[in-house]
């Protein structure tokens, strides 16, 4: 009885946990699903983003001012790493590229460590996002539902570009034939660039909002990473609503499996990869080929 008591807000939990998984995949999506770039050290990028979030809120005590900065530092980090290191290895394929990022993911966190300690740290959320709300005869934290909301306005925007712009049709096109955009006169590098850079602010903006909820400290990288691959494949490569819909499973997976199974629960979401690609191994919504 006492389960089926906090079946609904475990439920919330999954659904929460599963959006902002969607935040900090969304980026990987751009990243490694279209781009075909096995970057490592999105985990890192995301949690530079509460990392940077912390220290520009104890600069500014505005929230949303680090809303709004440190998304773009982390992007601009993001290009960086694009274009003095990834490009240069670009052709030489995935193992080149697993090395370079792992080593690069290494060297952030050891920094991280370096610059703000090994402690967890506390982020303060606004007022205005504190306390609780409450509806269908249950309370629950006003913050979680500010990142389920957050998540679901950057689907919104993310596929609204990619399938309604002018912008999202030169990056579809690029994705799918370089050489041919490249001979139309456009610059598939600096389109390549552009779009790890807005992966890695992707990853920023969600550790700007995953930091106060799941607590800043440096091994909140490692923590994620396993779920944001599990939730690429079995969405399917370059799909946003395919990690939508992945970051939705695992999420309810996870706070389902802690609330039933917790011994087990770890290890659901790696049976719901397995037998995605068994039944379909382009994934959830990829395409085949």
């Amino acid at each position: 009885m006492e389960i089926l008591s906090a079946l609904p807000v475990q439920l919330l939990h999954g659904l929460v946990y599963g959006m902002l998984l969607f935040l900090v995949a969304s980026g990987l999506t751009l990243i490694f699903g279209m781009m075909g770039v096995l970057n490592f050290a999105h985990g890192t990028l995301y949690m530079l983003g509460a990392y940077f979030s912390f220290t520009l809120l104890q600069v500014t005590e505005n929230f949303w001012l680090s809303l709004l900065l440190a998304p773009i530092l982390v992007g601009g980090i993001g290009i960086l790493i694009e274009r003095f290191l990834l490009r240069k290895i670009h052709t030489y394929g995935h193992a080149h590229q697993l090395l370079l990022t792992f080593g690069v993911a290494f060297i952030i966190e050891e920094m991280v460590k370096w610059i703000w300690g090994n402690e967890p740290l506390f982020v303060k959320i606004p007022a205005v996002l504190s306390g609780s709300v409450h509806f269908f005869g249950i309370s629950y934290p006003t913050y979680r539902l500010f990142i389920l909301a957050t998540s679901l306005v950057v689907f919104a925007i993310l596929f609204t570009i990619l399938f309604k712009t002018r912008a999202g049709i030169i990056v579809l096109a690029a994705v799918s034939n370089r050489d041919m955009v490249n001979a139309l006169g456009i610059n598939v590098p600096l389109v390549f660039t552009a779009l790890f850079g807005v992966g890695a602010a992707l990853a920023g903006l969600a550790g700007v909002i995953g930091g106060p909820y799941l607590i800043t400290n440096p091994g909140m990288a490692a923590t994620i990473i396993v779920d944001l691959f599990v939730v690429i494949v079995a969405g399917g490569l370059g799909s946003i609503q395919g990690a939508l819909l992945a970051s939705f499973l695992v999420g309810e997976l996870q706070s389902l499996g802690v609330l039933f199974i917790p011994e087990l629960a770890i290890v659901f979401e790696f049976l719901l990869m397995a037998v995605i690609l068994i039944i379909k191994p382009e994934g959830l919504l990829g395409e085949k080929g």
